[in-house]
This record gives structure tokens, C-alpha cells and sequence, in this order.
């Protein structure tokens, strides 16, 4: 094609996937004629995939001319080993600065893909990898698909802030329906961007066949060429009049209005005006929409916010900041847990599926000690029958898991990790018993949330063996790992927890030992704010929807009944005793602990969640009330407030260890790119800091 579309300045040079063709003679498999097939690859290993940019796209549009002007019997589209492609190269989105920019970019991909469902000759696309956003919008212009067995497929845009603007949301509609294009671009992306597998690509309609990765190539001519001799016909229906429509969109819409707490969020809500548009629309008509769409999206913040969000945490799985060498890690054979309760087998279990090796629990007694490995060992079993494990592996792994009443058994353990009562005093035996038991070598970890590791530590032969090692409930679930040092932890047992935490597959940040670490602190500075106004006489419905408009998934009071009050009151005491009167004692915590109410919300008869009597009743009668607006100025400026003493104090190393924090251990939406961007981006950061936490243009429109 003759357009040609110029990266934006400053933007990082694109690297090429280059569509490379060669001709097949079909006579092997039986027939006449050649089958053209255009095989991309960016000449790099799996671990960078073929992505879509405008040089990308030249390269394929050349091979797709070169292609029709032989006249083959069929043309097909492959990717390199493994790798299909991931769709458009994201990393000049942030650098584009005029809305033109991102008009020509969605219309330079439509117009060579199209050619590929218009070009009049039958064409395959044989996705043989990994195919997400782009990469399987290419497949939908092609007439047919197969699918390697073990291949995932995914339309991430919506997760991405995106929409699917090449082609998918346009087409899936009418090739799937509208109950199945929802749950592929709507409900998948939002559910944490799940990926289809690819017997569902196939239930979907998504794909046409399947075949094993082995001879994935020679199984998918030899189903082209049953098309083109009509051995085979794949029907396609109409669903132009399928009465779904309505109630799929209505499903999409409450998916989003849930995921983001009531806030319509632009990307899922375009995304549904263009599934709804297909319906009725011709695909050019579509298409235009899905440019204008596009470029709407490009040009405003949260699509950045979402990209800064998305490259951060992408970055931080693979690299922990100020980590040791991995060399200076142990290994690890035995794991000793301490404790048998919810937590802490919800920590074995983890530790069990990951490690592979014997986990031993304690408890106070045997009778609770039996109860935690029977837990675990349920959980196994569950996976068995929800097919996520063998029964061989769980069979395996039940030999590895035992509890006992006494601590001895952790002899021989390499690493321990205690996850008893949050009670210093009983913390600080704990250690000093396990020191007597342990070698020197083994380290000592604590699941504490909030109180002092360094306390815990002293008096120890080896302190230099302690780490804080702080997850998040639920275990399996949530991502985030706080790795805390004291001052005496060394370099080998903070590369031991590191290298853990890798095997564990959870994103880590190494912070210092200060009370609350990262995420407790900042939420409980937040959550102060917000109990502080209502204890002060704002209606709770008021204090608790101020930040509803911003698209939390979580109001704050449902979050304290998600921790439990006893919980939240806990690490408030414990950081005002540390912090000072900024973290105060809410009369409100402190009377629904004492009267042992649980929850701020119950579940009436109809279904609907309402406000707790009890709870309401246990509020004082301030005087004092404030609008919406003012209780969450003062949520955000706390929050602005307390990020920038963590980060004089040295609590993390940058402000982006910050944002990782809070994207993956307190859900702060990807769409406001991580809490700093955010608070800088209202002008929070300067008016109560004195400074930016990121540079200018960092999650958000260039300056």
C-alpha cells in the first residue's frame, strides 16, 4: 500500500514482523494448485511476539499482493514457532499526539486485513500460537481458522482501555453471536484479561478446527484443502435477527458497571455501542466506527493510564527492584508452616502446589493441625474434580503435606513462614522457640501485616534470617507479594524469599520493614479518612460512594467487611501506636468489635445487599457532616500525604513500586494507570506535596 504512517517522535522504533511467503504444492495432500502461505515472524524468539505496527503491516499487505498476483488456490496465514501474533505493537500508543495519527493507524490495519476476507479467493488463517487482540482479529478476516491444541486466544482490549478496532468487534458478533462476541470481548477481558483456551475457542465458534502442535501445519492444509474440494463445509448463520441481542448487551453493560462499581468507564461502554452497532451495520461501516472509536480512546487518558499500569506490572514480575543475585538463594526442600488456620493453609497449599516438596504444619494441637492438612488436602481433590490437576499429581502432593502438634518437625526445613495471631509478644517466643529448632541457615518468615519484623528478630542468634514475607487473602488469588526487610535481613535470605515468591508466581516488591509495609498503610490512611467522616456525622451512604465515580470495584466499607472489622481495627492500632494520631481510632471500628458486629453490609431476603441495622446503630452522632466531594478530597490528599512520607522514609525505592502495590494488592483500577499517576493527574499531588510523584506525561496526555 502506498499510506505510510510515521512513528511518533520519541516513540521507541518498531521491531518488524515480517510476512515471509512461499508457495505449498497441494499435489502431496491430494490436490491441484498451489496454497500460498504468508508466514509471519519478527526473526526474535518467543519471548517477544509478532506484533502488528505500520511497517508491520506494509510487510503484510506486500505479501498479500504477492500472494493474489499468483493465483493460488487458497492463501494462508501462520506465525513463527509458538507464536501467532499479539496483536498491535502498544509501545507508540503513549507517543501519539494528534487524534489524525490514530485514525490512520486503525484504518491502515483494517484496510490490510479486509483485503484477506475480500480479495476473492479463499483464505486460512492457521493460528499455530499465542493469538491475542490483533493477532486473532487477522484470523476473523480470513474465511477459515484452525487452532493448535494448545494455543490461547483472548480480545484484551477492553482490559487494555481499548476496544477491539481491528476488525473484532465488527465481525465476532455476527460469526458467534452476540451472547458469545460479549463474552469474548466483554466479560473474558474483565474478568483479569482471561484468555480463551482453545477447546473454547472452538465451543465458541471462534475456530473451526483443532489440531495438536506436532504437525499443526500439515493437519491444517489437509483441512483447506477438504474445504476447497468440498469434502468439508463449515455453516455459518445469520444472527442478524437472533433475539439475544438485547439481554447479551444488558449482560455486558451490569459486567462493567460491577467491575468498575457503577462508574461507566469509556472502553467497555464504546466496546458495546460497536457490538451493538454490528447488528445492523455493513463491516465498512463498521469498521469506520471501530476507527473512530479508537482514536476517542487513544487520545484520552485512561488508555495511557492503562498502558503505564499494564507495562509496570509486565515489568515487575520479571524484575524485583534492588532484589540480591538469584545465585546467593538456597535451596529449598522442606517448608515448615506455622499454624493451621484459614490463612495458613491457604499459605501451605500454595506452597505445596508450587514447590513441590514436603510442607509440614504446626498447630497448638494435633486435633488442629489435622484439620489444616485435611483442608489442603481437600483443595486437592477439587482441583481433581474441577479437572485443573491430575489425580496422579494430587496424589503426589498429599504425600508431601503432614501436621503435627509439635514443633520439631520443622528440623530439616530450609524455610519456615509463621502465620499465627498478629500479636508481637507471641510473634517474638515463636522465633526464639524455632531458632533452638532450625539450623542457622533456614530462614524464618512472617506473614505479619502490619507489625514489626525488626521487634520479631530481636534477641535472635541469627537475625539476619528474618524477612517479612506478607500475602494477601485470598492466597491463590491475589498477585502481590511483600517482601520486607529489617535491617539486619542479609542479602542470601532475601534471595531465598525472592527466588520463593518466583516459584509461588507472585508479583513482589522488597520494601523496608515500616509498620504497615506498603499496602496496609496506604489503605488505612485512606479507610481512616473515609470512617473518620462518618464518625464525624456524614451519612454513611455519602462517605462510603464518595470515590464510587472514579470506578473502585469496592466501596470501603465493602472492603472492611472483605478484611473483617476485628482485622481492620487491628492494623489501625497498630500503625497510630507507631505513626501517630494521623492514623486515629475510629469510635465506629472500635463499637462494632466490641458488640461483635461483622459486617457493615447484609444480604436482605430478595438478595440485595443493605446496610447492617446493627452497624448503623453502632455509628456515634457527629455533627459534622461533608458532601461526597469533600470526604473524597480528603481520602485522596491523605493518600497523596502518606505516599510521599513512604517514599522520604524510604519505605520503596520509586513511586512505581507504589502503583504496582496498589494495582495488585488493593485492586486501584488499571484504568487510572496506578494511584500516583492518578493523584498527579488531578493536580492532588502538587496542591498538597509541593511536587509531582512522575514526570510529566507519565499515564497520561503529553504536556
Amino acid at each position: 500500500m502506498s499510506t505510510e504512517i510515521k512513528l511518533p517522535e520519541g516513540a521507541p522504533e518498531e521491531v518488524v514482523t515480517k510476512a515471509l511467503l512461499r508457495e505449498v504444492d497441494l499435489a502431496a495432500f491430494g490436490a491441484s494448485g498451489v496454497l500460498a502461505l504468508i508466514t509471519l515472524d519478527n526473526g526474535l524468539d518467543h519471548n517477544r511476539p509478532n506484533t502488528f505496527g505500520p511497517a508491520s503491516l506494509q510487510s503484510l499487505d506486500a505479501a498479500i499482493s504477492q500472494a493474489i498476483e499468483s493465483k493460488p488456490a487458497a492463501i494462508a496465514l501462520t506465525g513463527k514457532p509458538f507464536i501467532f501474533a499479539a496483536g498491535a505493537d502498544l509501545s507508540a500508543l503513549s507517543f501519539i499526539q494528534s487524534r489524525d495519527q490514530s485514525v490512520a493507524i486503525g484504518k491502515l490495519g483494517h484496510d490490510v486485513f479486509r483485503r484477506l476476507d475480500e480479495c476473492g479467493i479463499p483464505t486460512f488463517a492457521f493460528i499455530n500460537g499465542l493469538a491475542l487482540g490483533g493477532g486473532l482479529e487477522v484470523g476473523l478476516h480470513c474465511k477459515y481458522r484452525t487452532l493448535a491444541t494448545t494455543a490461547f486466544t483472548a480480545l484484551p482490549e477492553v482490559f487494555l482501555g481499548l476496544v477491539p478496532g481491528w476488525g473484532g468487534a465488527t465481525i465476532l458478533p455476527k460469526l458467534i453471536g452476540p451472547e458469545r462476541a460479549v463474552q469474548v470481548i466483554m466479560l473474558n477481558a474483565l474478568n483479569n484479561n482471561t484468555m480463551m483456551k482453545a477447546k473454547d475457542a472452538l465451543a465458541l465458534g471462534v475456530v473451526d478446527a483443532l489440531f495438536e502442535p506436532a504437525d499443526f501445519i500439515e493437519r491444517s492444509i489437509g483441512f483447506a484443502v477438504n474445504i476447497l474440494s468440498g469434502v468439508n463445509t463449515i455453516e455459518r448463520k445469520d444472527f442478524s435477527a437472533d433475539p439475544a441481542w438485547e439481554s447479551a448487551l444488558a449482560t455486558g453493560r451490569a459486567a462493567a458497571l460491577k467491575k468498575y462499581g457503577g462508574a461507566e468507564i469509556a472502553s467497555p461502554m464504546r466496546a458495546l455501542e460497536l457490538i451493538s452497532a454490528a447488528k445492523s451495520n455493513t463491516r465498512a461501516a463498521g469498521f469506520d466506527a471501530e476507527d473512530q472509536s479508537l482514536a476517542d480512546l487513544t487520545m484520552g487518558d485512561p488508555l495511557r493510564a492503562s498502558l503505564y499500569a499494564f507495562n509496570l506490572i509486565q515489568k515487575k514480575r520479571k524484575k524485583v527492584e534492588g532484589a540480591p543475585k538469584p545465585a546467593l538463594a538456597r535451596k529449598v526442600a522442606k517448608v515448615g508452616v506455622v499454624g493451621a488456620g484459614l490463612m495458613a493453609s491457604q499459605l501451605a497449599l500454595l506452597l505445596l502446589r508450587n514447590l513441590k516438596c514436603p510442607v509440614v504444619m504446626t498447630d497448638i494441637d494435633q486435633a488442629r493441625a489435622d484439620k489444616g492438612v485435611a483442608w489442603v488436602k481437600g483443595e486437592l481433590t477439587r482441583a481433581v474434580e474441577k479437572k485443573r490437576m491430575s489425580a496422579e499429581a494430587a496424589g503426589r502432593l498429599s504425600l508431601l503435606i503432614s501436621g503435627s502438634a509439635d514443633q520439631s518437625v520443622f528440623s530439616g526445613c530450609d524455610f519456615v513462614i509463621e502465620a499465627i495471631f498478629e500479636e508481637l509478644s507471641l510473634k517474638q517466643e515463636l522465633f526464639k522457640k524455632l531458632e533452638a529448632i532450625v539450623s542457622p541457615e533456614c530462614v524464618l518468615a512472617t506473614n505479619t501485616s502490619s507489625l514489626s519484623v525488626e521487634k520479631m528478630s530481636q534477641g535472635l542468634k541469627n537475625p539476619e534470617r528474618v524477612v517479612g514475607f506478607h500475602f494477601f487473602n485470598p492466597v491463590a488469588v491475589m498477585p502481590l507479594l511483600e517482601v520486607a526487610r529489617t535491617s539486619t535481613t542479609d542479602d542470601v535470605t532475601t534471595a531465598t524469599a525472592i527466588a520463593i515468591g518466583k516459584e509461588l508466581k507472585k508479583t513482589m516488591i522488597i520494601c523496608k520493614d515500616a509498620p504497615g509495609f506498603v499496602v496496609n498503610r496506604l489503605l488505612t490512611r485512606f479507610m481512616g479518612e473515609i470512617t473518620d467522616a462518618v464518625d464525624e456525622g456524614t451519612p454513611p451512604a455519602i462517605a462510603d460512594s464518595a470515590m464510587s465515580s472514579i470506578g473502585f470495584p469496592m466501596s470501603p466499607f465493602q472492603l472492611l467487611d472483605l478484611v473483617g472489622p476485628g482485622v481492620g481495627l487491628h492494623v489501625s492500632k497498630t500503625l497510630h501506636e507507631n505513626l501517630g494520631d494521623r492514623y486515629r481510632i475510629s469510635p465506629t471500628m472500635q463499637a462494632m468489635v466490641d458488640q461483635g458486629i461483622r459486617s457493615f453490609y447484609i444480604k436482605s431476603e430478595d438478595g440485595s445487599w443493605a446496610a447492617n441495622p446493627a452497624a448503623l446503630a453502632a455509628i456515634p452522632k457527629g455533627g459534622s457532616p461533608s458532601t461526597a466531594e469533600q470526604v473524597r478530597t480528603r481520602a485522596l490528599n491523605a493518600l497523596a500525604i502518606e505516599a510521599r512520607m513512604m517514599l522520604d522514609e524510604g519505605v520503596v525505592a520509586t513511586a512505581a513500586e507504589i502503583d504496582l502495590c496498589m494495582l495488585m494488592g488493593a485492586g486501584w483500577p488499571m484504568h487510572l494507570g496506578g494511584i500516583l499517576p492518578y493523584l498527579d493527574r488531578e493536580g492532588i499531588s502538587q496542591a498538597v506535596c509541593g511536587s509531582r510523584f512522575h514526570p510529566a506525561g507519565v499515564a497520561s496526555l503529553p504536556a
